[in-house]
């Protein structure tokens, strides 16, 4: 499943004058590619991430997933492609504090439509998979490193098998080792499950080891060379 972005625009309307944060952009992202977006802080990148996980919409321009343009569904469809297309992994983890490793997995399954009682395993299954040993699961967010929230970010990510992931700086948190090992989970999954990851990321090494890097700057989509 494809993602063909045309002629996306967003612009912000301040008092200063218009901001076009995006500005005509053009691409396309082939199944199973593994992207990198760099840019300055500011430039547009997590906008760029919202407006293809249907977070927000564009002033103008197309967003077409599996010949369909996303940008044209109303909110409750909208709402249904990000819970079947998509998997969110944020750089601040976003775990709901009062709930454990599992249960935090578990609830996406549920928004998912999973039936209760395929839920833990399923979620116990994935933890796994990404590293987590059966202790870990049973421990909310404060008990867990850094490193050990975004694996559970992603297995949460992964809980109702997306055809797309958008990470928005999933390393950004994280010591170099650390952030080294995230990277290698995700670059697998792509690899493993054909999965379409889309990351923002401020780090050259590991844009530089994805299977095309693009920079926005000044609101356009350009190849970086590496």
């Amino acid at each position: 499943m494809s993602i063909e972005v045309e002629h996306l625009t967003k612009t912000f309307h301040a008092p200063g004058g218009d901001v076009h944060a995006l500005n005509d952009l053009n691409f396309n992202i082939k199944t199973g590619s593994f992207v990198s977006i760099i840019g300055k802080s500011g430039s547009g990148k997590s906008t760029l991430l919202s407006q293809l996980g249907a977070l927000d919409n564009p002033s103008k321009g197309k967003i077409i997933v599996d010949g369909q343009d996303i940008t044209k569904l109303s909110g409750h469809k909208q709402t249904v492609y990000r819970s079947k297309k998509i998997g969110f992994v944020f750089q601040q983890y976003n775990l709901i504090p009062n709930l454990t490793a599992l249960q935090n997995v578990m609830l996406a399954l549920e928004f998912g439509g999973v039936k209760g009682s395929e839920r833990k395993p399923r979620a116990l299954k994935l933890l796994a998979s990404v590293g987590l040993d059966a202790d870990q699961t049973r421990r909310r967010p404060s008990r867990l490193s850094g490193g050990q929230q975004q694996r559970v970010s992603i297995a949460r990510a992964l809980a109702n098998q997306p055809a797309f992931i958008l990470a928005d700086e999933p390393t950004g948190n994280l010591d170099s080792d650390t952030g080294q090992a995230v990277f290698k989970l995700l670059h697998d999954l792509s690899r493993q499950h054909n999965t379409t990851i889309i990351v923002v990321t401020h780090d050259l090494d590991i844009a530089g080891r994805t299977d095309h890097t693009y920079q926005l700057k000044d609101g356009k989509l350009i190849d970086y060379k590496k």
